[in-house]
């Protein structure tokens, strides 16, 4: 799927791109598989913002996800490729042989017609769902599992993909994930096989503030224009400094390569490799 430029006919028209969704089949959503979304604007139960910047924005519907791909050996026809306005990749409309319909992830090369199916006895081809010790080492995968049963958790964004790079004796699979960490997973975990679609959305820029506005964003106000009292950042007179050694947040954070991740979490046994050792 490629992406489309316009005419410069003003400025916010002569930097902005959009996808090209003439690959898409269909436009209405099944409704049997949509559920309402309720708009927070980054409030918590108590009505205070807790997540700056959100609100606003068009009406959006939550597609209703197969994440677990847990009808193993039953069929299932692509019956459309739909776009989702609530993630970057695109979406597939399954009709399964006894009747039930689902949403999944679209792979690159799915097209509508195709048969998808799950289990251990599914075929290695793009949209078949499988476990971890049924795919063949160096296959590309998506949707992947990090509980067996949970749901896939891992690579669900446009055009990624992990590899699988070995199977372990202590029931252990080695991946590489998008970032570049090396992980392990389970071997009963599933994942499906294939590139998720929708490649090109990262060359897609927004052009102006009214797209934003439409996704639901906020503006964002720097800190060196706040005052003292609001932000670390603010204060001086006329165009100042930060007057710190590296940037920090509105809560004295450090933002430049302060690592979040709890320190001796039980996880860290199945990190092979960081992303940026």
């Amino acid at each position: 799927m490629s992406v489309k430029s316009f005419r410069p006919t003003s400025p916010a028209v002569r930097n902005m791109t959009v996808a090209d969704f003439s690959g898409l089949t269909k436009k209405a959503p099944e409704k049997a598989l949509l559920i309402s979304k309720g708009s927070q604007a980054g409030r918590n139960s108590y009505g205070r913002i807790t997540v700056r910047h959100h609100g606003g924005g068009n009406k959006q519907k939550i597609r209703l996800i197969d994440w677990k791909r847990n009808k193993d050996t039953i069929p299932a026809k692509v019956a459309a490729l739909e776009y989702d306005p609530r993630r970057t990749a695109h979406i597939a409309l399954l009709y399964y042989a006894d009747g039930a319909k689902a949403y999944i992830l679209a792979p690159e090369g799915l097209h509508v017609g195709d048969t998808v199916v799950s289990g251990v006895e599914a075929d290695i081809k793009a949209g078949n769902c499988l476990p971890l010790e049924n795919i063949p080492v160096g296959s590309m995968i998506h949707n992947i599992e990090m509980k067996p049963g949970k749901g896939a958790q891992l690579v669900r964004t446009a055009g990624a993909a992990a590899q699988l790079l070995a199977k372990e004796e202590n029931g252990f699979a080695v991946l590489r994930l998008p970032s570049g960490e090396m992980r392990k997973i389970l071997l009963s975990c599933r994942a499906t096989i294939g590139v998720v679609s929708n490649a090109e959305h990262e060359n897609v820029k927004i052009g102006k503030a009214g797209k934003t506005r439409h996704m639901g964003r906020r503006p964002y106000v720097r800190g060196v224009v706040m005052n003292p009292n609001d932000h670390p950042h603010g204060g001086g007179e006329g165009k100042s400094p930060i007057g710190l050694p590296s940037p920090v947040t509105p809560w004295g954070k450090p933002t430049l390569g302060y690592k979040t991740r709890k320190h001796n979490k039980k996880s860290d046994r199945l990190i092979v490799k960081r992303c940026k050792d």
